[in-house]
């Protein structure tokens, strides 16, 4: 297993097509990466959920999941399931976003998400973050979708754990979906784990990386 390192991450951007969709994907991570580095800026936008309860979730998870950051989240009211008819407003809130920030670190949906909501906003970020390292996220669910993931991020059993954790405790709207459950989510991370010798991690999409192999 090759062992890259991405430098020193002081700014992430994290985007989500719907409330919980950041948490899922990447939360470990999230987790990882703020516990390592305290004050981290982290730029969060979510297309939908905004001025409803799943408002007041989001902002409360992610609070949890970036512990110690400047966090600093925008959530849109864009309907669940029809980003498609609003290709405006979500490429609008993007390039808003992109023109805030200067990440090194991009955290956002899979292109070949099943979901048209995460695969749309996938497709949207290499047209504002076009020279950035974007790790795109999955979400288990319905589709059955997963791939061959690229990148792995290792998570340790009590990051593993926690994330779990907070995932059952800040989204109860979602508790009565088939597959939200402690077993889906630990399931899937030791897969993963298994894939890049760990207990467990997070997998990535990778589409393009430039490597720098001089001093």
């Amino acid at each position: 297993m090759i062992r890259l390192g991405a430098g020193r991450l002081d700014r992430i951007v994290a985007v989500g097509a719907h409330c919980d969709d950041i948490a899922i994907g990447a939360g470990g991570t999230l987790l990882t990466l703020c516990l390592a580095r305290p004050g981290v800026r982290i730029d969060a936008l979510v297309l939908s959920g905004g001025g409803s309860d799943r408002e007041q979730e989001e902002r409360a998870a992610l609070a949890a999941f970036c512990p110690g950051a400047d966090l600093r989240l925008t959530v849109l009211k864009l309907p669940d399931g029809r980003l498609p008819a609003h290709w405006e407003e979500a490429k609008s809130a993007v390039e808003e976003l992109r023109g805030r920030t200067e990440p090194d670190l991009v955290l956002a949906p899979r292109t070949e998400d099943a979901h048209q909501d995460h695969r749309g906003l996938a497709q949207l970020l290499p047209t504002a973050f076009r020279d950035h390292l974007v790790l795109g996220y999955e979400i288990v669910k319905w589709d059955g979708d997963l791939g061959r993931p690229t990148a792995y991020v290792p998570l340790s059993p009590e990051i593993a754990e926690q994330k779990v954790r907070l995932l059952q405790e800040h989204y109860p709207s979602q508790r009565h979906r088939p597959w939200y459950d402690r077993e889906a989510f630990l399931g899937l991370a030791r897969i993963r784990g298994i894939e890049c010798h760990a207990r467990y991690a997070e997998a990535f999409a990778v589409t393009k990386l430039t490597l720098d192999l001089g001093e």
